[in-house]
């Protein structure tokens, strides 16, 4: 008796990884003199006085997802590029080593694999490089993806980019006379509010003209972007609140760089290298990839 093998659908046909602390370490350093170049920035460029920074991005992160994201909604008007200039430009990537390990890893699936980043294209192109990790994505969802501007010039990290740039038309900068005083609005109420901005309204809060996570309609916007349906996509990430958004939206959710699964993770990777040990059915499914070939490909930019 002869008998036929049966593939099934693949439960998941696309990874969605976040990039900062998720395809690298935080032991790798770059968080931390992200923050210094922030405080930098605000006290240097928008004069901001050093006594206030930390409570100030203190607020800001914690009701708007990016401190960025909160600075333009308190009325701070800003370049964009010049900030994450200013902010990546200074980063000590020598501290990101090639991956074999990582790359063999991710080559070995043959899902579609995209990056979903809050950082800016420049930044996002760069750590790919250092990791040895070019050509794995088919895109990046990035700063420039969902905060679409009028570029004034172009770089050469761009060349052969997908999802970086999708749309052309200019996002107007709001600009207001008044900074608003978060610290003091905080100052007068019990809490501290930390549901981000899109509650901004009910906290008394300005909102911000930024689209980034952990908002919801950011990664609505980057799921309708990248044409990639939540239900059969796995979404990797360090940061719980991005988590829990994802989950709302039926991402199944990886929580990497912890040990325990908090609420909202359907995973929970200690490293990204524990990927295989820790969602074994993704090598069991790829049985039922049959005739899909795994190959490497150009980076697009989806911005």
């Amino acid at each position: 008796m002869e008998y036929s093998q049966v593939h099934q659908t693949p439960k998941y046909d696309c990874l969605l990884f976040d990039l900062d602390d998720t395809l690298y370490p935080l032991s790798a350093g770059l968080a931390t003199s992200v923050l210094k170049n922030i405080q930098d920035y605000m006290i240097e460029k928008l004069l901001i006085e050093e006594s206030k920074i930390d409570d100030l991005c203190n607020l800001l992160y914690k009701n708007y997802g990016t401190t960025m994201a909160g600075l333009r909604a308190i009325g701070y008007d800003f370049d964009y590029d010049e900030y994450h200039s200013f902010v990546h430009g200074r980063l000590p990537y020598e501290n990101l080593k090639p991956d074999p390990v990582l790359r063999s890893l991710l080559l070995r699936l043959p899902m579609r694999k995209v990056i979903f980043t809050n950082a800016d294209k420049i930044h996002a192109v760069k750590v790919l490089r250092k990791l040895g990790l070019e050509g794995i994505f088919e895109g990046i969802i990035c700063f420039e993806t969902l905060n679409p501007t009028h570029r004034s010039s172009a770089s050469d990290d761009e060349d052969d980019i997908e999802f970086v740039g999708s749309t052309t038309h200019e996002l107007p900068l709001p600009r207001s006379n008044e900074i608003f005083d978060i610290i003091r609005h905080f100052s007068q109420t019990s809490s501290h509010f930390s549901q981000t901005s899109s509650n901004a309204g009910s906290s008394g809060l300005p909102k911000t003209p930024i689209v980034c996570k952990p908002l919801e309609s950011a990664i609505e916007r980057a799921l309708t972007i990248a044409n990639i349906d939540p239900h059969r996509t796995l979404f990797f990430e360090d940061s719980v609140r991005n988590i829990q958004s994802g989950k709302r939206l039926g991402l199944q959710t990886v929580l990497v760089g912890k040990s325990q699964r908090v609420k909202g993770a359907d995973y929970a990777l200690e490293s990204i290298h524990n990927l295989r040990e820790a969602i074994p059915e993704l090598w069991d499914e790829l049985a039922n990839y049959s005739g899909v070939s795994v190959m490497e490909t150009s980076v697009i930019s989806f911005a």
